[in-house]
């Protein structure tokens, strides 16, 4: 007999001897003594498999429609589940929708998936779809993204048609945005008389604290800025999946005290990984650091409606070229970033090979002398401190560099929660933002940062600079109805070009992505280039 196999028998042998003991324990004890024996002899159960996550920030909301940010987006993945979403490939790849087809010009066919629970227990249809999609076109921050679309309509219980307003070339690109709620439970009004669909960023609503999504995991905890619990729905579509039971989300927005609590053990995985960290956690046993590159811009936006001196353009141009962005990226990004000279990533429609970041501070200085501000002149800037790796130093070495042309910066730093009121409300002259593009294309940039601001349509809704030039809205709508691929790319090369050269903004990089975790979970499986891992994939071995 081979040792293992003795030593297996040998167990085996002295697990039955116990239960024998404690079978003839129980012999002649009363009834609540035996009750008592038996517990004590069962075995204990299982421990719950928890995933403890960092991350710099918690979501604000638990309204999927009320912020279009990649916080509430990596939310929207763990509570709610989109029609279709995107592969490591970035392939589509079916969700709540099975299958799609194009029915004409202005019609895009979904064949949803049946059988599909929301967590309230109601069943999820088309007209689940059709209500969301009309909430979305509501929403301040989404309505400008789903603008091009008239509405969803209902073929039958399991079917939807997505119609646009004119030929449109990213239905599906937008369809991964489209994350069904549950139009029985949010309609109707609550106990405080309000109606149950309202959407409100900063005040009470019942989409704010409640929520009925079909996603992996229900929310079954929450204290803004404390800690957050998702607990897996028992009645989750998707079986072949993570096993992730439950996650505890704090968040963490130092840097140092978030890696210091994976390398303590305190969570499982953290995200993002600040750069100066990427080596120590590489180096770690028992630890899995990943990375990608990234293709979400940071940027300055200048406000010429509040600070004159912004608008004029050699100002502007002489801070461009004031600004040391790959100095930036090696010092205080340890390499860990891209340097940028323009919005759209290399590999995007728009990109444009020789638009390269321009550092030249002599050039700089005889831009703001024939400026109409030789002299300088005072400006207010808010940046946030746990949005952007380094969000804060970026802020202030910004500072510093534009001093040496006399401009005197008054900057005020606040955290992710409070920040995008502020920035909303444009209270500063300079506001730092960075933007992943929701389309993974150029043209998602400008209709949002470069497009004159419009309340109507949502265009430039996060333009807090208010730049607006008419052929840069005429070449970003053009590019929405082109079906030819070089014909749009060059409206958008156009387009990209003509806000270098007037310096509608101060681009500094592409952010690179990072994620650390233990290394007994398939990390990097679940990872992407949005930046919003698919936690409900994700297995602990």
């Amino acid at each position: 007999m081979k040792v293992s196999t003795f030593k297996t028998a040998g167990k085996f042998s002295l697990l039955v001897l116990s239960l024998l003991v404690a079978a003839l324990m129980l012999v002649g004890c009363s009834g609540e003594e035996k009750k008592e024996a038996a517990e004590k002899a069962a075995p204990a159960a299982p421990e719950k498999i928890t995933l403890k996550l960092a991350m710099d920030a918690d979501p604000v909301s638990l309204d999927p429609q009320v912020q279009l940010s990649g916080g509430m987006l990596q939310f929207s993945h763990m509570v709610f589940d989109p029609l279709v979403r995107y592969d490591k490939d970035m392939n589509f790849v079916p969700r709540l929708a099975e299958s799609w087809e194009r029915v004409d010009d202005l019609t895009m066919r979904f064949h949803l998936r049946k059988g599909v629970k929301f967590h309230s227990g109601n069943d999820f249809t088309a007209k689940d779809v059709v209500f969301t999609l009309d909430r979305l076109k509501k929403s301040d921050d989404f309505k400008g993204l789903f603008e091009p679309f008239s509405g969803a309509v209902a073929v039958d219980d399991y079917t939807v048609d997505l119609v646009t307003k004119k030929p449109y070339g990213l239905v599906l690109n937008m369809a991964t945005y489209v994350f069904p709620m549950d139009s029985q439970f949010y309609t109707g009004t609550d106990d405080k008389g309000k109606a149950k669909d309202l959407i409100l960023k900063t005040d009470y609503s019942f989409a704010n604290e409640n929520e009925s999504g079909t996603g992996p995991f229900v929310v079954t905890s929450r204290e803004q800025g404390v800690k957050t619990v998702f607990t897996r729905f028992k009645d989750y579509w998707d079986k072949d999946t993570g096993n992730i039971e439950e996650i505890v989300l704090s968040p963490i927005k130092n840097d140092a005290t978030r890696t210091a609590a994976l390398m303590s053990g305190d969570v499982d995985f953290v995200m993002p990984v600040p750069p100066q960290d990427l080596d120590r956690i590489k180096s770690t046993d028992g630890l899995q650091l990943v990375t990608m590159s990234g293709s979400r811009i940071i940027t300055f936006q200048l406000n010429g409606k509040r600070n004159p001196a912004f608008a004029d353009p050699k100002v502007r141009l002489a801070m461009a070229y004031a600004y040391d962005n790959q100095g930036v990226v090696e010092k205080i990004m340890n390499g860990f970033a891209t340097a940028a000279g323009q919005m759209s990533p290399k590999g995007y429609v728009g990109h444009v090979d020789s638009l390269v970041p321009r550092f030249d501070l002599d050039k700089a200085k005889s831009l703001m002398a024939e400026s109409g501000f030789p002299n300088g002149f005072e400006a207010t800037m808010i940046a946030p401190n746990n949005r952007y790796v380094n969000d804060e130093k970026i802020a202030e070495a910004f500072v510093s560099m534009m001093s040496k042309l006399g401009i005197k910066i008054s900057l005020k730093t606040m955290p992710k929660a409070q920040y995008w009121d502020q920035f909303d409300a444009q209270v500063a002259d300079i506001q730092m933002i960075g933007w992943h593009s929701d389309t993974e294309d150029s043209g998602n940039f400008f209709e949002f940062l470069s497009m004159c601001r419009n309340a109507e349509t949502g265009y430039g809704q996060y333009n807090s600079g208010n730049y607006c030039n008419a052929k840069v809205d005429e070449l970003t709508l053009a590019a929405q109805t082109e079906t030819d691929p070089a014909k749009r790319a060059a409206d958008l090369q156009e387009a990209e070009q003509i806000q270098y050269d007037e310096a509608g903004f101060i681009p500094l990089h592409w952010q690179n992505l990072s994620w650390a975790s233990k290394s007994n979970m398939n990390t990097e499986d679940i990872v992407n280039v949005m930046n919003f891992p698919y936690f409900g994939d994700l297995v602990i071995k």
